[in-house]
């Protein structure tokens, strides 16, 4: 009988082709050290490039490596929910390709799994956390700050500092609960999941961790507005009850 696994990592990637291998070598020499089994999901969201290739071609290296996908893309969020879905682990962590946040951050979340947490999501907002170097201060501002009252006001999801943060934990129970709930399949997919957590009654947990700042990661305006009506959807979708338990 096979060894069941333990730590499932979600990488969702689109046109990743440069930033993957190191991302993907760095995440596998830390869990390999580790006493527990796990698996490396790569989840190409229909991408231009060759990040299906290359993933693939470090398949022989990284032996818990596995690659999924479709061909036309879909949304980070539809990424996140796809692989999250089709992982095998008693914990599934979905993280970004970029590597922004280190994979040893997830010894952090192990004693609030223990303490019977459902959901344990890093944070760039709460005290004990570090960015480095720190976002430009008009960045924060708008991006920061503003995003996260106007999400707070929309969606009354006071108590959670930080939604966008991309590196996320689940048990499988919480997993097969939250993830075929969700609707959004672009950047407002975070606080949807931590809505519908909420709602189905699951305890959640923020906590600080170090994050790397990309210097060349940009966020475009037309993608601000974007999330902003996303979150309208979400308000809508609560009002009309489409994430009933």
């Amino acid at each position: 009988m096979p060894n069941e696994v333990y730590l499932s990592v979600i990488i969702p990637a689109y046109n990743e082709e440069m930033r993957l291998p190191k991302t993907l070598e760095e995440i596998d020499k830390y869990l390999s050290k580790q006493s527990y089994d796990y698996e490396i999901l790569v989840v190409n969201d229909g991408s231009k490039d060759k990040t299906v290739e290359v993933a693939k071609s470090l398949i022989p290296k990284i032996k818990n490596l596995k690659v999924t996908g479709y061909e036309k893309n879909q949304g980070k969020g539809y990424a996140v929910r796809f692989g999250m879905l089709e992982a095998k682990g008693e914990f599934r962590l979905f993280t970004d390709a970029d590597n922004s946040t280190s994979i040893d951050q997830v010894e952090k979340m192990w004693p609030y799994f223990k303490e019977s947490y459902d959901t344990v999501i890093g944070s760039r907002d709460v005290k004990g956390a570090i960015l480095d170097p720190p976002q430009p201060w008009l960045r924060q501002l708008i991006l920061g700050e503003g995003f996260k009252l106007f999400r707070k006001i929309i969606l009354n999801l006071w108590g959670i500092e930080d939604t966008q943060c991309g590196f996320k934990c689940f048990t499988k129970k919480a997993t097969e609960n939250i993830f075929p709930r969700c609707k959004i399949n672009r950047f407002a997919f975070d606080p949807e999941i931590l809505i519908i957590a909420k709602k189905l009654g699951y305890k959640i947990k923020e906590i600080p961790v170090y994050w790397k700042n990309d210097p060349e990661s940009k966020v475009k305006f037309k993608s601000i507005l974007k999330m902003g009506l996303d979150l309208f959807k979400i308000k809508w979708n609560l009002i009309t009850k489409k994430y009933a338990p």
